[in-house]
């Protein structure tokens, strides 16, 4: 079986880098991604796609990384389940990352660096 996802996208807000109980670092973010293609409306739409990042990935992305920023997630598909505090099971889709490329700043910050070129 194969289970691999490629993705190049914009993190949607700046990482927030957590420990867990016996001192792991992870670090969950979600990556949008525009789609090739228009709506009836003409407009470009965006999918956000929750990935969760480990160890010195997580730590290296936190650290050079913010809101904007472009990356590349080679990663894996994972579902989970959990009952909420309403007794309701929960279903979560999320991209597990095992490698993460820094691809690009900022969008201005991008064209500062343009500029001065």
């Amino acid at each position: 079986m194969i289970n691999q996802v490629m993705l190049v996208g914009r993190l949607t807000k700046d990482p927030e880098l957590r420990q867990t109980m016996d001192g792991k670092s992870v670090l969950n973010v979600t990556i949008a991604l525009n789609r090739h293609f228009r709506n009836s409306f003409g407009e470009i739409e965006a999918d956000f796609v929750q990935c969760t990042l480990w160890s010195k990935t997580a730590e290296n992305t936190a650290k050079y990384c913010s809101k904007g920023s472009v990356i590349g997630v080679v990663g894996r598909i994972q579902t989970r389940n959990y009952e909420n505090q309403e007794g309701k099971k929960v279903y979560v889709t999320e991209v597990v990352a095992e490698t993460v490329r820094f691809l690009g700043g900022k969008p201005s910050e991008d064209r500062e660096l343009q500029s001065t070129k």
